[in-house]
């Protein structure tokens, strides 16, 4: 299969984000591989960029009106990058759902979310139903929008000779959109959907100071990041930024272990493709012992400290 794939890097114009090297993955079975790094004064996330493998090229868009990363901008920049591409790839991430479909509009082409398998250059599979079924798509329109659910493709690796950095200058509108600041949130611990252990909290844990007290000296030993279900978000054990599932964040890491989770379907969607997955809770009938690798029937106000103690 041969055809011009333009696949849009997430960044923050100093690193970029390692969605982007999944997508990458997903475009390489479309065709020739064009990455476009567009911002401000971010030439060292395009040289970063260059160096993974599958990358045919990348083109460097550097404009001042581009510093706040905003959609509307953005999305010009796509458009006057890869306005003949057959396909441009986004991250199935905040970033690409801000983006894409702004690009589909104004092309007038068909946008396909959230896509976990290429079959053919015009047939894709995209989970519906919160992740309960799997729909398979096609669309025959002559170039398409795709977001690429990331932990459903293996991120590439580094290449030996760096692919060749084009700088293309870029022409955008005055937009009526200006980026006024960002509050972002640190951490020590890994962040959530790049982490390869995630260490989830459900309401079982009773409260917020049950939730940190437990959690986070077993999450400390396995350098793991922390996760939370919806019910233990709006009860207001843990933040927002935390939750896993459909309407949070979509992880798939090496371990991820539940505890307290009963395991409804919105949180199932979330992290039901990780690669080894361990629940812990009192009810036995528990929705999450049918996703779970390995099961523990126990008091988790028991078994999380006595776990941890033995790490």
């Amino acid at each position: 299969m041969s055809a011009n794939v333009l696949v849009v890097s997430e960044h923050d114009n100093h690193h970029l984000a390692r969605s982007t090297a999944h997508v990458v993955a997903a475009a390489r079975q479309l065709g020739s591989v064009t990455l476009l790094v567009a911002g401000s004064q971010c030439a060292p996330v395009a040289e970063v960029a260059a160096q993974l493998d599958g990358v045919d090229r990348v083109v460097l868009a550097d404009a001042e009106p581009l510093a706040g990363l905003t959609a509307e901008a953005l999305a010009e920049a796509v458009l006057a990058v890869g306005g003949d591409s057959s396909y441009i790839l986004f991250p199935a991430t905040a970033f690409g759902k801000n983006i894409a479909p702004r690009v589909a509009a104004k092309r007038n082409v068909a946008q396909i979310s959230d896509v976990i398998r290429i079959i053919d250059g015009k047939t894709f599979v995209r989970p519906i139903y919160a992740g309960n079924a799997l729909a398979t798509v096609t669309c025959d329109d002559p170039a398409l929008v795709l977001t690429i659910r990331t932990t459903a493709f293996d991120a590439v690796g580094k290449r030996s000779t760096p692919a060749p950095i084009e700088t293309q200058a870029v022409a955008l509108a005055a937009s009526k959109t200006t980026a006024v600041g960002r509050q972002l949130t640190q951490s020590a611990r890994p962040e959530l959907t790049a982490a390869r252990v995630v260490v989830t909290g459900g309401r079982g844990l009773g409260s917020s100071e049950q939730f940190h007290a437990l959690l986070e000296p077993l999450a400390d030993k396995l350098n793991a990041a922390i996760g939370a279900s919806r019910a233990a978000v709006d009860a207001g054990y843990a933040p927002n930024d935390w939750q896993v599932g459909q309407t949070g964040k979509i992880v798939a890491p090496e371990l991820y272990i539940a505890i307290g989770v009963s395991g409804a379907i919105q949180h199932l969607a979330g992290m039901k493709d990780s690669k080894v997955i361990v629940a812990i809770n009192k009810d036995p009938e528990a929705p999450i012992f049918q996703v779970a690798d390995y099961g523990l029937v126990a008091d988790l106000f028991q078994a999380v400290p006595e776990l941890t103690r033995k790490l």
